[in-house]
């Protein structure tokens, strides 16, 4: 069941998928509509899941789940898996890969392999003030708390001096 992502409990289990590159505005709205489908047919044993999502800078897909309602399941998340490759597959981009990191450089979202932002980190590049994309975030409230914070506070500060 959709329903709007800023109305779910903070205590909802979230799921941050990145993009390799930015959607464009047409990539958008076809992945709102595919979105849109998935969430109102998503269920855990045939009962529906109250789920929402949101696209932040053109480049995530977070879908969450209110789970005070009903539990993912092995196969509802199978499923949503399955929905995420359908739509590397079409939109031919990377959201599965967790090796990767994005970061802010200014108002640009930049996406780097892992080996090269320890390489960025090390050089100099990347400080602790860096504005990081931490994806291990687990809920609504983290992610409003601790999803875009400065690499210093997040598990990306391991690579800096």
């Amino acid at each position: 069941m959709l329903v709007d992502f800023e109305k779910l409990p903070l205590e909802s289990r979230v799921w941050i998928y990145q993009c390799s590159r930015s959607f464009t505005d047409d990539e958008i709205k076809e992945i709102t509509t595919h979105l849109d489908d998935f969430i109102a047919s998503w269920t855990a044993h045939g009962k529906n899941l109250q789920s929402g999502y949101k696209i932040v800078y053109k480049r995530f897909i977070v879908l969450a789940l209110n789970q005070n309602l009903n539990n993912a399941t092995g196969c509802s998340i199978d499923a949503s898996v399955r929905f995420i490759q359908n739509l590397e597959h079409k939109y031919n981009v990377d959201l599965m890969d967790k090796m990767n990191v994005s970061y802010k450089q200014g108002e640009y979202v930049a996406y780097k392999p892992l080996k090269d932002f320890r390489k960025m980190a090390k050089d100099k590049a990347v400080s602790k003030n860096t504005i990081v994309f931490n994806n291990l975030v687990t809920n609504i409230a983290e992610f409003n708390e601790n999803w875009e914070v400065p690499a210093s506070q997040s598990w990306h500060g391991r690579f800096l001096n």
